[in-house]
């Protein structure tokens, strides 16, 4: 990690009170659990129903309405109600940042981050 890094990381740290970091880690617990995970990448682009994600997953829509609770709960995602149906997608700009990000991440070559210094 870079100095610049570090200062940016301890700026943060110094700005959250317990209770916001928990809130924090509660978040990427949520968004860590891989069928929540699929479920986010796979509203990342474009709003879906329950039905399709369900059927683009290959998981039964009870267990996507179940994941999809706990994501709305957590202000992960939103579902606004368009006359019968219900569209999920990211929450706000924040969300889909980390997403992208951390998408962009896992792509990076691992010799990328080899050497420890940053």
């Amino acid at each position: 990690m870079n100095i610049i890094t570090y200062v940016c990381y301890l700026e943060i740290m110094r700005t959250l009170d317990e209770g916001e970091i928990l809130a924090l880690a509660e978040m990427f617990r949520l968004m860590g659990e891989p069928n929540r995970l699929a479920i986010i990448l796979a509203v990342r682009d474009v709003a879906k129903s329950v039905g399709q994600i369900a059927a683009e997953l290959g998981q039964s829509p009870s267990l996507v309405s179940h994941h999809l609770r706990l994501l709305r709960a957590s202000r992960i995602l939103k579902a606004p109600r368009q006359g019968k149906h219900v569209f999920y997608s990211a929450a706000d700009q924040n969300v889909e940042r980390v997403i992208a990000d951390m998408t962009e991440h896992v792509g990076e070559p691992v010799s990328h981050h080899a050497g420890g210094d940053g």
